[in-house]
């Protein structure tokens, strides 16, 4: 058995092809990337011990995991691609109830079809339509503490501003964002490693008054529909056929939750990683909408909001090396590993918008990759666009601490400090 070298989290070591390591402990999910180097010092895969499955962090297996149709989400219970969830506790029957009809989890047909419907009503509003709105957003938001010199960006904008838009876009009313924001806090607590039975109790009791609270949605926009794509789910109903209302239900939920919980964490991350290594002037890099792109996909990569996506072997399949995955066996695949690999990125753990390389695996990939992923570029180019235009000094006035939930790498408090700016009238 090996040790973790110095620097490393204490709890890493090596049993043979086995890594033990505690994704709870403050020193791995504060800064994960010291181990994920050591991994890849080691194997392109393991079994790590406490996820009791086997891990992934080579980028080029990563990706083609991702898109590997011998695998997939869930191991399906019927031939329409649903789970088989008969066997759940009592106490999270409405968190399944939700689950069972969600995207996340399911597989071709009955995800091909949500899938397309939502794309349909996604795309065809043309995301970058939404860029005024996002920036008019985004400078409301910084209107709110540009006279103070100082704040906490976690909750005064990177929170706020993806739950507004994600609301706009379905068609909620802005002012309940703050009970969205609670339910989906609550539920997306059971994807954390080491949940606790009163996490799943607070989750399957928030997915009861989400629920409640769809539905409430969902009967007014069949007496009033808008240009929204909560209407546009209710016509595919009516008119198509095509969606229950558990469906949508289902979609509308996981929408909400995923539309802005990697954006909070990327929109911290990036700002984060602008002022600690985006040079002495972070605003030029993020005024050329070209320049700006390319600054966010490298911030994608370098600190990714996802950092583990499940996958589960729907046949044995050998991977290279000669490991065989039986049917049924879960894999990790360690997303934020793999966009740090030494093979596919040189110096991966430097940020350099210029890079070239492939692409990083921050959204996923194959038919599950992030439906919401145009828009979450969009919101992180224009979010840090008119943060850093509005307040071109910001600089870190303490320490980032980060949540303890490995899964989804994001902050919990960045303080920042600046020269107070005047407020836009």
């Amino acid at each position: 058995m090996t040790t973790a070298p110095s620097g490393l989290p204490a709890s890493l070591r090596w049993d043979g092809g086995t890594l033990h390591l505690d994704p709870r402990g403050p020193a791995f999910f504060e800064d994960p990337y010291p181990a994920y180097a050591e991994m890849h010092r080691h194997c392109a895969f393991f079994r790590w011990h406490e996820l009791d499955r086997l891990a992934v962090c080579g980028h080029s297996l990563v990706a083609s995991l991702l898109r590997d149709r011998r695998f997939g989400r869930i191991l399906p219970a019927a031939s329409d691609g649903r789970p088989d969830y008969a066997d759940i506790p009592q106490h999270l029957r409405n968190f399944y109830a939700i689950e069972r009809h969600s995207m996340l989890d399911l597989e071709p047909p009955t995800h091909s079809r949500i899938r397309g419907l939502v794309l349909k009503a996604f795309v065809s509003r043309q995301v970058d339509r939404l860029a005024p709105r996002i920036e008019a957003l985004a400078n409301g938001l910084v209107d709110r503490f540009a006279g103070r010199g100082e704040v906490e960006l976690v909750a005064g904008f990177a929170t706020p501003l993806p739950v507004m838009v994600i609301a706009e876009l379905i068609g909620v009313d802005a002012s309940e964002t703050a009970q969205l924001l609670d339910w989906s806090h609550r539920m997306v607590a059971m994807y954390q490693f080491g949940r606790t039975r009163e996490i799943e109790i607070e989750a399957d009791r928030a997915a009861a008054e989400f629920r409640d609270f769809v539905l409430g949605e969902i009967a007014a926009k069949r007496q009033r529909p808008g240009d929204d794509l909560l209407s546009a789910l209710v016509r595919a109903e009516t008119e198509e056929g095509k969606l229950s209302e558990d469906e949508m239900v289902s979609t509308i939920v996981l929408l909400m939750n995923a539309g802005h919980e990697a954006t909070v964490h990327q929109i911290g991350n990036g700002v984060k990683t602008m002022l600690e290594n985006g040079g002495a002037n972070p605003r030029r890099l993020l005024a050329d909408e070209a320049q700006g792109g390319r600054a966010v996909e490298e911030m994608l990569r370098f600190d990714a909001p996802l950092h583990l996506f499940e996958r589960v072997a729907l046949e044995n399949v050998e991977l290279p090396g000669g490991l065989t995955v039986r049917r049924g066996e879960e894999v990790a695949l360690l997303l934020g590993a793999a966009n740090r690999d030494p093979a596919a990125y040189m110096e991966p753990d430097r940020f350099d918008p210029a890079r070239s390389g492939p692409a990083p695996v921050s959204f996923g990939g194959g038919i599950h990759f992030c439906v919401g992923a145009p828009l979450a570029r969009l919101e992180l180019r224009i979010a840090l666009r008119v943060l850093f235009e509005r307040l071109p000094d910001l600089r870190i006035a303490a320490p980032p601490r980060y949540r303890d939930s490995w899964h989804f790498h994001g902050l919990e408090r960045l303080d920042l400090a600046f020269e107070p700016a005047a407020v836009r009238s």
